[in-house]
């Protein structure tokens, strides 16, 4: 195994020189800092490439295997490469894109994917990974079969590739149609040659998303000798040409959802030229622009480098998905016009709504009005808000309304430029579907666990949902519509059992499923989803009282909860789930319906616990290395979850925007916001002194146990004095 280079520094001032500016002394270069190792190894499944912030674009090698560890493409454990693909996912469950591979070679070759046990199969080279360079907006890496160096850069609809050759009179660069990720296959490709220097073609599919539709534009800066279609049903096209030693070839691929047409408009206007050095400087700007968004203050080293890979892996996706000029492939099939907003793809949101979208809210304001917008034409064109799209078309993967969230959160921290009656409109008609268990629902008041698998996680993801459906109509002044959904929203108790303390599956007569372990799992055929009944005992945060009640008492719930930490980690079963990962006890920061937990205790006036577990998760489940994720990355809402406790607070409920005290890491946080530098302070602070004695806002004392996000969004300053001492209660 070989771990990838990384914290290649880019010479001090060139990005801005090159804009025409010097650069500050003091001015913090905020890429050095990221890690693009940390996740590739374990089961983080983190893209590893070239790209900008939320671009289309993620051009990056692919390797052989298509198995669950290598759904982005990319394992520390493996050096194979078929190809640089421009299209790839990063910390997902399954496997899907890796559109338009290209290929550098030199002598003949097999037009296949190819096979490790045989080095001449297929188009694939093994990697140098001794040499590798990642950083942010840059990646190269030699390929050791050809002897061929590629580097890539990009802009957010334009992959840039330069390939140094050897000499050989049978150099070329090849397009691989046939391969994309794991469950991806090629249903109809197009390529063909226009002139001596460009190809342009398209690529449709069906896998995770049933029905994509890519479009590409391809122009190379040599002419190519002869052009030739070749391999199993015209999947490959071989540009050929003549090469001398250490000669540079370059290549632009621009994609679209739309046309080629749209292809060929996005190249002109992102990457009209040749210059490869300033589109890598422009990459390393615009991110350094976005990372820049939270500035930390701390002398932890290792927590630097993870905090700020935790925000770049934040912002690979949601991604654009349209071009230039606004036009979109919208999830009706159909081709739409510039509707006034820029549309985006990849919403993981069963994972994001809990700390992805809630931190959007704070450092991307200026993105929070197109991703609704983005939700709502989805919602008008497939009749329900996202639960995972991608590419312009519903997977449907995953449980519950998780679309329902983000849009009500963003409804009640203020954002206007949506049509936000259309929006409540939306929560509705997605919330009162008769599909995908919710018929059943309405009938008994819960799913019944013998009519519908993952019942009790279906059922408990809608609850959340509903409450936050609630919250929006009352904001909005419709009372029927609040009352009605807060009441639905309480229909997780149907599945707490008194006499376990847990929830669980009930069937249609209202017994409880039996034989019953809280340890049990067996993976997506179960009453729960990636998970059993310890974890999804806990997953009632938008009614945290209500869930007190069922034990009885604040201390039975204390002392259950102190339980969940206290358990065996053992499961139970032949098939447990993958997902139940990075576990204190029964606590499994590994998988998303666990985040909010370690907050509860916050609420129930213990901070000091909160605090606890959460320097325990800080410190062990995050690290500066490949298996350095708990978990899958999951689209950004593992890294987020470590943003957000790390600045000392954790929006636990789905919507609303207040966010839980926990525990500062740092010892200074500047914050940009849409309102200013919001400023969080922690005097005092150290492994030992990690539990909050006082908090002052704009020095005045402060007494509430969150903060909310209209302080927040207003700037100013948050000022933690820690201490060691338990047991302090500041509120």
């Amino acid at each position: 195994m070989n771990s990838i280079t990384t914290k290649i520094s880019i010479l001090a001032g060139v990005a801005l020189l090159a804009a025409g500016c010097a650069q500050a002394p003091e001015e913090v270069h905020y890429t050095d800092y990221v890690n693009t190792s940390i996740g590739t190894g374990g089961h983080g499944h983190v893209f590893v490439g070239a790209n900008v912030p939320f671009g289309l674009v993620q051009l990056g090698p692919t390797s052989i295997p298509q198995s669950w560890d290598w759904v982005s493409g990319y394992h520390e454990s493996d050096s194979t490469v078929i190809g640089f693909s421009h299209t790839h996912l990063s910390g997902t469950g399954i496997g899907d894109l890796f559109d338009v591979t290209v290929m550098p070679v030199t002598g003949e070759v097999s037009y296949a994917r190819g096979t490790e046990d045989d080095p001449q199969s297929g188009l694939w080279s093994y990697a140098d990974r001794s040499k590798e360079v990642s950083r942010p907006g840059y990646y190269s890496v030699p390929l050791t079969r050809y002897g061929i160096n590629a580097e890539l850069t990009s802009t957010a609809r334009v992959g840039l590739h330069r390939y140094t050759f050897p000499a050989s009179d049978n150099a070329a660069i090849v397009f691989d149609l046939e391969n994309g990720g794991c469950w991806d296959k090629a249903t109809e490709v197009h390529i063909e040659a226009v002139g001596n220097n460009r190809v342009s073609g398209w690529r449709y599919s069906e896998g995770w998303a049933n029905d994509q539709k890519i479009f590409f534009t391809a122009e190379f800066s040599k002419p190519f000798d002869s052009f030739e279609i070749t391999g199993e049903n015209g999947m490959y096209a071989r540009a050929s040409f003549k090469s001398t030693e250490g000669e540079q070839v370059m290549l632009k691929v621009a994609l679209s959802p739309v046309s080629i047409e749209g292809a060929e408009a996005n190249m002109k206007a992102e990457l009209p030229g040749w210059d490869f050095e300033a589109t890598a400087k422009a990459a390393d700007i615009a991110w350094n622009k976005e990372l820049s968004k939270i500035n930390i203050k701390t002398a932890d080293e290792q927590a630097r480098e993870i905090f700020y890979t935790a925000m770049y892996h934040t912002m690979v996706a949601p991604s654009l998905f349209c071009d230039v000029n606004g036009d979109y492939r919208g999830a009706d099939g159909k081709m739409h016009k510039n509707e006034g907003f820029t549309n985006y793809t990849t919403f993981s949101l069963w994972d994001t709504y809990r700390a992805a979208m809630p931190l959007m809210t704070i450092i991307h304001p200026e993105k929070m009005n197109d991703m609704v917008n983005t939700m709502i034409h989805i919602w008008k064109q497939q009749g329900k808000l996202p639960v995972w799209h991608l590419m312009g078309c519903e997977t449907d993967c995953m449980v519950g309304n998780p679309g329902i969230p983000p849009v009500a959160d963003a409804i009640l921290k203020g954002y206007d430029g949506f049509d936000r009656n259309l929006a409540l409109q939306a929560m509705k008609e997605s919330a009162l579907r008769p599909d995908r268990g919710q018929d059943l629902r309405m009938k008994y008041g819960y799913i019944p666990c013998n009519l519908f698998n993952e019942s009790v996680a279906y059922d408990m993801e809608y609850a959340i949902a509903d409450w936050a459906l609630a919250q929006a109509a009352k904001e909005l002044g419709d009372e029927e519509t609040y009352n009605h959904f807060l009441e639905r929203s309480r229909s997780y108790k149907n599945f707490f059992d008194p006499s376990t303390g847990f929830m669980r599956g009930k069937d249609d007569k209202g017994k409880f499923r039996t034989p019953f372990s809280p340890f049990a799992s067996t993976h997506r055929a179960d009453d729960y989803c990636e998970g059993n009944a310890w974890q999804y005992t806990w997953l009632v945060p938008h009614d945290f009282q209500g869930l007190v009640d069922c034990f009885g008492s604040k201390e039975a719930f204390l002392k259950k909860l102190d339980s969940l930490f206290e358990a065996d980690s053992d499961l139970e079963g032949g098939n447990t789930s993958p997902d139940i990962s990075g576990l204190i006890g029964q606590y499994a920061h590994g998988n998303e319906p666990s985040h909010h937990i370690l907050y509860f205790y916050t609420m129930a006036g213990q901070p000091w616990k909160t605090a606890d577990r959460v320097r325990e998760v800080l410190a062990h489940l995050y690290h500066d290395a490949p298996d350095g994720l708990s978990g899958n990355e999951d689209v950004g809402q593992m890294s987020a979850w470590y943003i957000l406790s790390s600045l000392g607070f954790y929006q636990a409920e789905p919507a609303g925007g207040r966010y839980w005290f926990g525990t500062p890491l740092f010892d200074k946080a500047e914050i940009k916001t849409a309102g200013g530098i919001f400023t969080v302070i922690a005097e005092n602070n150290s492994e030992e002194n990690r539990y909050i004695q006082k908090v002052t806002l704009n020095g005045q004392e402060y007494n509430k146990p969150y903060i909310e996000f209209k302080d927040i969004n207003a700037g100013g300053e948050l000022r933690f004095t820690m201490g060691n001492e338990k047991e302090v209660c500041w509120y």
